[in-house]
This record gives structure tokens, C-alpha cells and sequence, in this order.
């Protein structure tokens, strides 16, 4: 009778309390517990669920039984009797009435009264069971309260799972398309390089066909002289003295060009390192705000400015820009000016046969062309007619096959230097001193139709 007493609680007791079910109501999942119980779970959640299944549930949803509960109740009447008696000490035979709390175990009370359990705390089971059951159900609190803080920390896990999956994806496709930007960048540079070297080379070998046209015309010429004169020789005696005047004169020999001079390139190529550093220099400009950028509401009516303000080309044609107080009368100053620090700024001039670099002072008249000297405040390095120019004097001679193609501005504001260096070659090209009483503008002016001067920032600057 015990036994089946005991399976039959199994069946009857609520998973939360782990006490027979008090007002027990059932779950759409077919899962019973004690209506106090649940809802004792219910507020400690933000949505429902089963205890047991963890399924969602609705508010409505639990179902009470009058059968169930009245099989609950009569269990419990029928449990003290029916287990207690039945269950007796396997040492004594006596039955189990009393709990030991020292050794946690149910004894007899023989057992109560043996050296065993002297002086141990003990009480009958059924007030003992009350007691154990309370502090339980204080433990099961704080479990649930456990169980809770643990659910919500997986919840947090799963957004926080999501906001990076989100994250990812976003990052992924930026990082996709910045690198995009390079590799297309990089595929058009590489295309007009090779552009510029194919049509180079087209001028040069037509220049080269022309060139062989007029030496074939020249090598049939001067055969049929040589055969005239042979046939000449081969006259009679008296023919051959009387054409002898006409003779001589075919044996007159024409330039023979210089067959080197002839056939080396007009122009050569840009070097290659080069060619790399200012391909590197100007991918720099997707990434990297340039130190200068051109300010079109000063550029001269002559000069045409790039939309993204990086580079300035001369033209033939006058612009029709409006003559504002900003605007110069030859050149273009950048946007920004400069009244304390270090800073450069590398400019690419190329081919370029006519440029000027350098600084103005903010009051200078800029409706007037600039008399190029530090006491009018222009500070400038130029290249005319094939020279370089410090302001008006000369320059230091550079020969045509070191010509550099890059030149970096560095303006030390409060040493009060201006310093213009070629970059590849690490060397100074210009240098200017004593100070600058004023704010001071970045100045650029070109009168080369062809080549453009380009901006771009400066990798590194050297004090």
C-alpha cells in the first residue's frame, strides 16, 4: 500500500514546490502545477512559459480541474497514515516518527534514545517535514530568482548575438566597398598609364616611319647617283672629260644623320619608382583629407580648378568666373591659410613647363600681378623657360634628367621657413628665412595648357 502511495505522488507533485498540488491547474502542454506556483514563476519572466517545456503560454491559458484537485486533497489526508505506518526503522523495526537533523535521516525512537543520536536535534516528521519543506521552498526562491537573472542574461546573449551578426554584415559590406573604391582607382590609373605610354609610343614610331620614308628616299637618290657616275666612267674618253664637271657634282655627299640622336625618344617616360610613388601618393587622397585643397573663388580667369580641389590646369580661353574681392589676378591661393605650425603639402608637376609654388601674405592686393619678392610678401620657387627661379634671381641648376617630379612644400610658420625639396631624391631645392609677419596662403599658378599641377598630402614631413 505504501508503494503505491509513493508512485501515486510522484504523479501528484508540483515540480516548483515539489509539494502535492495545491489548486493544480494544467497547461496547454499538458503540464500541471500548483496555480500559486505558477504564477509565482509567470511574474518573474517577460513573456510566459511552461516551467517544465519552457513553451510560451498565455495569460488565460491555465485550466483548473475539480476532479484533479479533489484527487490532490484526498491524497493528502490519506499520505501521513498510510506512508508513516508502514515505514519502519530497518534497525530496530520500530516505526520512523522522528527527524534527525544532525545526520539528516528519519529515525525511531530507539534510535532517538542511542549513543547514536545523543544530544542531536531532532523532532517528529510530520513537524520536521513542515519545516524542511519551508526552507525549501525559501532555497526554490532563490533559485528561480537564479533562474530568472540566468534567462535574462541569454536573452541579452541572443540580442547581443544579433546586433553583431547586424554589425558584421554592415562592416562587411563597407569594408567591400572602400576596397572597391582602391581597386577601381587602381584600375583606372593603370589604364591611363597605359594609355599615355601607348600614345607616346604611337608619336614616336610614326615619328620613326617618317624618318625611314625620308632615309629610303635618300638611299634611292644617292644609288642612282652612284649608278650614273659608274656609267659615267664607263663612257668614252672624250664623253667621259666632257661630263667630267657633272660627274664631280654627284660626287658631292649628303649629311649623313646621326643615326643615335635620330632614333632615341624624344621624351622619356616616367620612371617607374616615380610613376608607383605619385599612383600611391594620390590613392592617399581616398583615405586621407589633403593638407591644401585649391579654393576655385580665387583662381584667375586662366586657370580651371578640379571639382574635388586637388588639382589646377592653365587655359587658353578666359573663364567666366565673377571678379569677387577673393579672386587673384593671376594664380590660386588654397583654402587654407596658415599662421602657426608645421605642415606640407607635395605637389606633382610633371611634365609641366611653367609653374610657380610658394606662400602670400592674407593682405596682399590681389587684384595686382605680384612682385615676386619676400618684402612684398611672395615667397615663391619657380620653373620658366627651362630654369628655376627663386622669386626673380636663379635657382639651383637642375639638370633636365633629374628634373623632379614632385615637389614638397614645407612651411615651418613659426621657425619662419619656407623650404621647397624634391622628395625622391631627398634634396633641397629652395629655401626662404627670416620669418612671415602675417598670415600666410598656399600659392599656385601654371601656364602649361598640357600638364596640370596635382595636390596631394605629403607622407612625411621633415623638420
Amino acid at each position: 500500500m505504501a508503494d503505491d502511495l509513493s508512485f501515486l505522488e510522484d504523479d501528484l507533485t508540483c515540480i516548483v514546490c515539489c509539494d502535492v498540488f495545491t489548486d493544480p491547474v494544467t497547461l496547454k502542454c499538458s503540464h500541471s502545477l500548483c496555480e500559486k506556483c505558477l504564477q509565482q514563476f509567470w511574474s518573474t519572466r517577460d513573456v510566459p512559459q511552461c516551467p517544465v517545456c519552457r513553451k510560451e503560454c498565455s495569460q488565460d491559458e491555465p485550466t483548473k480541474s475539480l476532479a484533479f484537485r479533489a484527487l490532490c486533497e484526498s491524497f493528502k489526508m490519506r499520505k501521513p497514515a498510510a506512508i508513516v505506518s508502514e515505514v519502519v526503522c530497518g534497525e530496530h523495526k520500530e516505526t520512523l516518527k522522528l527527524f534527525c537533523f544532525e545526520d539528516k535521516q528519519p529515525i525511531c525512537v530507539v534510535c532517538y534514545t542511542s549513543k547514536k543520536h545523543r544530544n542531536h536535534r531532532c523532532s517528529p516528521v510530520e513537524e520536521a517535514v513542515g519545516n524542511l519543506k519551508e526552507d525549501l521552498k525559501a532555497g526554490m526562491d532563490k533559485l528561480q530568482v537564479n533562474l530568472g537573472d540566468f534567462q535574462e542574461a541569454f536573452d541579452s546573449c541572443v540580442k547581443q548575438a544579433e546586433l553583431f551578426k547586424e554589425y558584421s554584415s554592415t562592416a562587411e559590406n563597407l569594408i567591400k566597398k572602400e576596397f572597391e573604391k582602391l581597386h577601381q582607382f587602381l584600375r583606372e590609373e593603370e589604364e591611363k598609364r597605359i594609355r599615355s605610354l601607348r600614345k607616346e609610343l604611337d608619336l614616336q614610331a610614326e615619328k620613326i616611319e617618317t624618318r625611314m620614308e625620308e632615309l629610303s628616299t635618300q638611299i634611292s637618290d644617292l644609288s642612282e647617283k652612284i649608278a650614273a657616275v659608274w656609267q659615267d666612267m664607263e663612257a668614252e674618253d672624250i664623253t667621259f672629260l666632257q661630263n667630267y664637271n657633272e660627274t664631280l657634282k654627284r660626287l658631292q655627299c649628303p649629311v649623313v644623320p646621326n643615326m643615335h640622336s635620330q632614333t632615341m625618344m624624344t621624351h622619356q617616360p616616367q620612371p617607374f619608382q616615380t610613376m608607383l610613388f605619385t599612383t600611391w601618393a594620390r590613392m592617399q587622397n581616398l583615405v586621407e583629407q589633403a593638407p591644401v585643397t585649391l579654393d576655385p573663388n580665387t583662381a584667375s580667369n586662366k586657370l580651371q580648378v578640379s571639382e574635388d580641389c586637388s588639382s589646377v590646369q592653365y587655359v587658353e580661353m578666359k573663364l567666366q568666373v565673377s571678379d569677387n574681392p577673393q579672386r587673384l589676378y593671376v594664380g590660386v591661393l588654397a583654402s587654407q591659410g596658415f599662421s602657426s605650425g608645421l605642415h606640407c603639402w607635395d605637389v606633382e608637376v610633371g611634365d609641366n613647363e611653367h609653374w610657380t609654388l610658394g606662400v602670400v601674405g592674407e593682405t596682399v592686393n590681389r587684384k595686382k600681378l605680384y612682385k615676386m619678392d619676400p618684402k612684398c610678401r611672395f615667397w615663391c620657387f619657380r620653373y620658366v623657360d627651362g630654369l628655376y627661379r627663386k622669386c626673380c634671381k636663379p635657382g639651383k641648376d637642375i639638370d633636365d634628367d633629374e628634373r623632379p617630379w614632385v615637389i614638397r612644400v614645407q612651411l615651418d610658420f613659426d621657425r619662419g621657413e619656407l623650404r621647397f625639396i624634391d622628395p625622391f631624391r631627398s634634396r633641397n631645392l629652395c629655401t626662404f628665412t627670416g620669418g612671415f609677419p602675417e598670415k600666410v596662403f598656399p600659392y599656385f599658378c601654371t601656364g602649361d595648357g598640357v600638364t596640370p599641377l596635382n595636390l596631394y598630402p605629403a607622407n612625411k614631413c621633415h623638420h
